[in-house]
């Protein structure tokens, strides 16, 4: 039941970003070598050691990565509710814009069940928190990128201190999954009506 578990919420945190198929997924090896180090608080709490760690993450794709940060346990439920189980795991060269369990903690509850219970919507949001390329800190410095929901997010800043959307910070960015620069934010993001 358990090993079902994880692969249902791997499978879901795959999904959750709703990408294209891509064989080049299984060849992830040059992405993670050339992402950055990994940088901000939230970076401290991610564990040392084990496929949870910074370095365990690098290992497997973005799917499998979420499921075993235990930051993101919010995101990959959300995930499952959306039904999204099918997308992430062919998916290559991404960066997420992933938001953290206290992200969600920020929203009422009663609106947080009713987006969890609307799947057109909770959809859009989830892929609102993805961006079809690789997106270097370099670039993040002022940004403007087309998510795959579709609408731009905009990203601000400098060194290790950045903002998606003017309000969102980053608390551990550039953190590397075999296919996906993860960068977890403190806020979740709302795409535009």
């Amino acid at each position: 039941m358990t090993t079902i578990t994880r692969l249902q919420r791997t499978a879901a945190a795959a999904a959750a970003l709703a990408l294209p198929a891509s064989p080049a997924f299984f060849a992830p090896q040059a992405q993670a070598a050339a992402t950055a180090d990994p940088y901000g608080p939230a970076c401290a709490s991610v564990p040392k050691e084990g496929a949870g760690s910074l370095e365990g993450m690098a290992k497997d794709p973005a799917a499998t990565a979420a499921s075993n940060n235990p930051e993101l346990s919010t995101l990959v439920d959300a995930v499952i509710k959306a039904g999204l189980v099918d997308t992430l795991n062919k998916a290559e060269n991404i960066t997420v814009f992933a938001p953290t369990d206290a992200a969600f903690e920020k929203i009422p509850q009663a609106d947080l069940e009713a987006l969890l219970n609307d799947k057109d919507r909770l959809t859009k949001v989830l892929t609102y928190h993805v961006v079809g390329e690789k997106v270097t800190t370099q670039q993040m410095e002022d940004g403007t990128f087309k998510t795959l929901e579709g609408s731009d997010l905009t990203t601000k800043g400098s060194g290790t201190a950045f903002t998606v959307n003017d309000s969102s910070k980053i608390v551990c960015g550039d953190a590397p999954t075999a296919n996906a620069t993860v960068n977890l934010v403190d806020t979740v993001l709302m795409p535009p009506s």
